[in-house]
C-alpha cells in the first residue's frame, strides 16, 4: 500500500468525514488517495477558511476537524486557525505537505521549518519521516487533539514519504473515559455551597463540551442555583431561565458584576483563563470553587480555593445529589437584579433609527431565529452586544470566539454549522472588516449548495478599535475605509444580495432570505454611537444596590 493510501485509511478509521483543503503539488499523492476514499474533500478558497472550517467542525462535534495545505505559504496561512483552535480548545488536525526529504533538487525553494513554526501553537507538531509511522502518528495526533483540553496537532507529510510503499495496518481508536472527581473534593464543595449565603454559578467554555449541558440544566433546575455565563458558555443552560443573570461580556462594571460583588461564593464550571476574564478575583474576596476536566491554571485574577477535577457532567451530577435540593440561600437580590438586567437589555430594542443601533439588530435577529437555530459571530464590537443581549437557549447555537478573538472566522464557522445542521437556520453575523478578510468563501458556500444567510454590519470602519480609540481620548484616525457594493459582490459569487434601507425591514428581509434557501448576503448599515452611551457612560453611572 502506498503511504498516502495508508494515511487516508488511518483518517477513515478515525471517523473523518471531511477534509477542508487548499492542496498543492506536494499533496497530490494524498489528494489522489482521498479521491477514492469515503472522505469528502471540501475545497476552500484560502487556507485560513479551510482551517477555520475544520476547527469549527471540531468545536461542534467534539471530533477533530481536518484541514490540508501544502508547504511554505500554504502552511503559514494555517497558523491563525491553529492558534484559533489552541486558544478556543477546538480539536483540529492539520496536515501539510513538504518537499522530498530524502533527495531534493529544489534547494530551499519554498522551504519553511513548518514543524518548528507550529510547535508553540500545537499540542504536537511532527514530520512523518517513514510511511510505517503513519498509523501510530495519526492515532496519537487525534488522541491529543481531542482529549481535554482540546487543541491543534500538525502532521507534515513530505512528498517522497507519501509515495513510498508500506505494509503497516491502521490503529483503530480506543475507548476513553474521563476520571471522576474524588468524594472528598465533592463533599467539601457541597459543604461550602450549603454554608454560603449568596452562592452564584458561573458556566464557562469548558462546560460547552462533551454533553455537559444536560447535567448542568438538571443541576440548576434541582437546586435553583442563580447563574451567569461567559461568552463561550452561552446556551449551556437556557438563558430564558429566571435564574439567569446575564453574560459576562465585559470583565467588570456591567450589571452582572453587581451579582458577582454580592456573591460570597462562586462555583465556576468549565472556566478557562484563555477566555477573557468574566470577573477579577481579589485576595480576601469571594471563595471560588473550580469544577473542570483539568486543574485551574492559576492567574493573577484567578486562583480558586477549591478544585473539583474530573468529568464535568459526572461531577455536577454527584454534587447535585449531595445538595439534594437543600440550597437555602438569599435569592432576593438576584431576583431583583434579573428583572433589572432584562429591562436594561430590552431598552432601545425597538429603536427606529437608521442606520440601525446594535440593540435593535440583536433583538430582530433573535426574533427570526428559533431556539435551536445557529448564529455564528465574527469579531467586532457587535460581539459584545450579542453576548449581552442575545438570549441563547441551546448549546452550540451562538458561536463566538472569546479566546483568540480573530477576525475572519465568522463566515467559515457558519458554513460548517450549515453543513452539519441542514434543518436549522444558520446566520453569520460579520462586521464589514472581518467579512472582507475571508469573503471569498462565499463562492465555496454557493458551490457546496449551503443554506446560509450572511448579515454584514456596515460601518465602513474597524469599529471595535475605533471605539477603543475614542475611549482613550485619541482623535478619530486611521480606521475607516470604503467597501464594495456588497449586493453586487454577493451576486458575483452566485449568491443573492440584499440591502436594508430602513430598520423596519430587517426582520422581513432575513425571513425571506431563509425561506428562499441558498446563500444570501444582507448589507445592513449600523450606528455604533450607542457603544459609548451604553457601554461606557450608562454602565459607569449605574449603582449596585448592595
Amino acid at each position: 500500500m502506498k503511504a498516502s493510501d495508508l494515511m487516508v485509511a488511518a483518517l477513515e478509521a478515525e471517523g473523518v468525514e471531511y477534509v477542508f483543503a487548499v492542496p498543492g503539488e506536494e499533496n497530490l499523492d494524498l489528494l489522489e488517495s482521498l479521491r477514492t476514499s469515503t472522505i469528502t474533500l471540501v475545497l476552500a478558497r484560502h487556507e485560513q477558511g479551510a482551517g477555520f472550517m475544520a476547527a469549527t467542525y471540531g468545536r461542534l462535534t467534539g471530533k477533530a476537524g481536518v484541514c490540508l495545505a501544502t508547504l511554505g505559504p500554504g502552511a503559514t496561512n494555517l497558523t491563525t486557525p491553529a492558534a484559533y483552535a489552541a486558544l478556543g480548545a477546538f480539536p483540529l488536525v492539520i496536515i501539510t505537505g513538504q518537499k522530498p526529504i530524502k533527495t531534493s533538487k529544489q534547494a530551499q525553494f519554498q522551504i519553511v521549518d513548518v514543524v518548528s513554526l507550529f510547535t508553540p501553537l500545537c499540542k504536537a507538531s511532527t514530520q512523518i519521516v517513514n510511511g510505517n509511522r503513519i498509523p501510530s502518528l495519526v492515532r496519537e495526533g487525534f488522541r491529543l487533539a481531542q482529549e481535554e483540553r482540546p487543541g491543534a496537532v500538525l502532521l507534515e507529510l513530505p512528498e517522497d514519504i507519501a509515495e513510498e510503499q508500506t505494509v503497516e495496518p491502521v490503529i483503530p481508536p480506543h475507548d476513553r473515559r474521563y476520571a471522576v472527581a474524588g468524594d472528598a473534593a465533592l463533599d467539601e464543595a457541597a459543604r461550602r455551597i450549603l454554608a454560603a449565603q449568596r452562592p452564584l454559578l458561573l458556566i464557562g467554555a469548558g462546560a460547552n463540551r462533551r454533553c455537559a449541558s444536560k447535567a448542568l440544566r438538571k443541576f440548576v433546575s434541582d437546586t435553583g442555583f442563580p447563574f451567569f455565563d461567559t461568552q463561550m458558555g452561552k446556551g449551556v443552560v437556557d438563558e430564558d431561565s429566571e435564574l439567569y443573570l446575564g453574560t459576562a461580556a465585559l470583565s467588570s462594571g456591567d450589571y452582572v458584576h453587581c451579582a458577582i460583588e454580592k456573591a460570597d461564593l462562586i462555583v465556576n464550571i468549565g472556566h478557562d483563563v484563555v477566555e477573557k476574564p468574566p470577573f477579577f478575583m481579589e485576595p480576601g474576596g469571594q471563595t471560588v470553587i473550580h469544577i473542570n476536566y483539568k486543574a485551574a491554571e492559576v492567574d493573577q485574577v484567578y486562583f480558586p480555593q477549591l478544585e473539583v477535577i474530573g468529568d464535568i457532567a459526572g461531577s455536577v451530577e454527584r454534587l447535585g445529589s449531595r445538595l439534594d435540593g437543600k440550597l437555602q440561600c438569599d435569592r432576593g437580590y438576584y431576583t431583583a437584579l434579573h428583572r433589572e438586567i432584562a429591562s436594561h437589555i430590552s431598552e432601545t430594542s425597538d429603536d427606529e433609527r437608521f442606520p440601525m443601533v446594535p440593540q435593535r439588530v440583536v433583538a430582530d435577529v433573535r426574533s427570526v431565529m428559533a431556539r435551536d437555530d445557529i448564529v455564528a459571530l465574527d469579531n467586532g464590537i457587535y460581539k459584545i452586544w450579542f453576548a449581552r443581549n442575545y438570549i441563547a437557549n441551546e448549546p452550540g447555537t451562538i458561536l463566538l470566539d472569546n479566546a483568540l478573538a480573530t477576525m475572519g472566522a465568522g463566515l467559515p464557522s457558519a458554513m460548517v454549522a450549515a453543513m452539519l445542521s441542514p434543518g436549522q437556520r444558520v446566520l453569520a453575523v460579520c462586521g464589514d472588516g472581518g467579512f472582507m478578510m475571508n469573503s471569498q468563501e462565499l463562492e465555496t458556500a454557493v458551490r457546496l449548495g449551503l443554506n446560509l444567510v450572511v448579515l454584514v454590519l456596515n460601518d465602513a470602519a474597524y469599529g471595535m478599535i475605533r471605539w477603543k480609540q475614542d475611549q482613550l481620548g485619541f482623535p478619530d484616525y486611521g480606521l475607516t475605509f470604503s467597501n464594495p457594493d456588497f449586493v453586487t459582490y454577493a451576486q458575483s459569487y452566485g449568491a443573492t444580495g440584499h440591502r436594508v434601507e430602513r430598520s423596519a425591514d430587517l426582520v422581513s428581509v432575513l425571513n425571506a432570505a431563509f425561506e428562499a434557501g441558498g446563500v444570501h448576503l444582507v448589507d445592513l448599515p449600523v450606528d455604533y454611537s450607542e457603544n459609548k452611551k451604553v457601554l461606557i457612560d450608562e454602565l459607569g453611572a449605574k449603582v449596585c444596590e448592595l
